[in-house]
C-alpha cells in the first residue's frame, strides 16, 4: 500500500488538474457562445446564396463558367478544417478518419487525392498514413476566423480548379449541432452543381443586371468563399463545444478519483493508527 505522503501528493496533483480542466472549460464556454451566435448568423445567408447561385447555375450552359463545368475523374482536391490545439475529445480524430476513409475508398472514383489542410491536428494525424498526398496546411488560423481569411483559401483553391490542376474539390469538416453534437460532413464544392439537377425543382426566372454571365461571373467565386467561411464558423463552434464536454468530463473524473484516494488516504491513515495503538500496547503488556 502506498505511504500517506505519496497518496497526499498525488490528491494534490488531481486537485491542480481538476482546476486546470474547470478552468478550461468555462473558457471554451464563453468562446462557444461567440462563435454559436457566429454560426447561426452567417447559416441563412450561405444557404440563400447556395439556392439563388444554383437557380442560376441551373439557366446557365454548362460551360458558361469554369466552376460549373463538369470535368472527368482526374485528381481531387480534399479541403479538410481541424484544429490547432488538442484536449477536445473525438473532434479532431473524427473528422481526420472520415477524410483518410473517403480518400482511400474512393467512392468517387477519382484517379487520386491531394489534402489542404487547415488546422495542425489534422497534419499530425495525416502525415504518416501512407497513401495520403498533402499540399498545403495552414495552421493558426482557427484563433480568430475572419471572412478574408476564407476569402484567400477560397481564391487559392478556384485558381488550382480552374488551373486544371484537378477536377473536383470536397469539403471535410465538423458541422455544429450543439456542444455535445457534431456531425462530420463532406460537400462537394466544385464543380458547382445546379439544384434542379439534384432535387428536380421547377426553374424561377430572374431579371438579370447587367447579364447573366456577369452575374455568375461574380457571384461564383462568392459562392466559394462564402462556403468555405461557412464551414470555418462551424469547425470552430464545434471544436469549442467538444473542448468544453470532454474538460467537463476531465473534471468529473478527477472528482471522482479524489473521491477514490480520499477513501485510500483515510484507511491508510487508520491502518496507520492503528498499528502504533497496537505497538504502544504490546509494549505496555511487555513491560507487565
Amino acid at each position: 500500500m502506498a505511504n500517506l505522503k505519496d497518496i497526499k501528493k498525488r490528491i494534490s496533483s488531481v486537485k491542480n488538474t481538476r482546476q486546470i480542466t474547470k478552468a478550461m472549460k468555462m473558457v471554451s464556454a464563453a468562446k462557444l457562445r461567440r462563435a454559436q451566435e457566429a454560426v447561426v448568423a452567417a447559416r441563412p445567408y450561405a444557404r440563400k446564396m447556395q439556392e439563388v447561385l444554383s437557380s442560376l447555375a441551373m439557366r446557365e450552359e454548362a460551360d458558361g463558367h469554369p466552376l460549373l463545368v463538369p470535368r472527368g475523374k482526374g485528381r481531387a482536391l480534399v479541403l479538410l478544417l481541424t484544429a490547432d490545439r488538442g484536449l477536445c475529445g473525438g473532434f479532431n480524430g473524427n473528422v481526420s478518419k472520415a477524410a483518410e476513409r473517403f480518400v482511400k475508398e474512393n467512392a468517387e472514383g477519382y484517379a487520386g487525392y491531394d489534402l489542404m489542410i487547415v488546422g495542425r491536428k489534422g497534419r499530425d494525424y495525416l502525415k504518416s498514413r501512407g497513401g495520403i498526398s498533402i499540399s498545403k496546411v495552414y495552421e493558426n488560423l482557427t484563433g480568430s476566423i475572419s471572412y478574408s481569411t476564407a476569402a484567400l483559401i477560397g481564391q487559392e483553391v478556384i485558381e488550382q480548379y480552374v488551373g486544371g490542376a484537378y477536377d473536383a474539390v470536397f469539403f471535410v469538416f465538423n458541422a455544429f449541432r450543439s456542444a455535445i453534437s457534431q456531425d462530420v460532413t463532406i460537400d462537394k464544392l466544385l464543380p458547382v452543381v445546379p439544384k434542379q439537377a439534384v432535387e428536380g425543382q421547377p426553374a424561377v426566372d430572374y431579371l438579370y443586371e447587367p447579364s447573366r454571365g456577369e452575374v455568375l461571373e461574380q457571384i461564383l467565386p462568392k459562392h466559394v468563399e462564402v462556403q468555405i467561411f461557412r464551414g470555418l464558423l462551424e469547425s470552430v463552434a464545434s471544436e469549442h463545444g467538444a473542448r468544453m464536454s470532454a474538460m467537463d468530463s476531465a473534471s468529473k473524473n478527477a472528482s471522482e478519483m479524489i473521491g477514490k484516494l480520499t477513501l485510500q488516504y483515510n484507511r491508510a491513515r487508520q491502518a496507520a493508527i492503528t498499528k502504533e495503538l497496537m505497538e504502544i500496547i504490546s509494549g505496555a503488556e511487555s513491560i507487565k
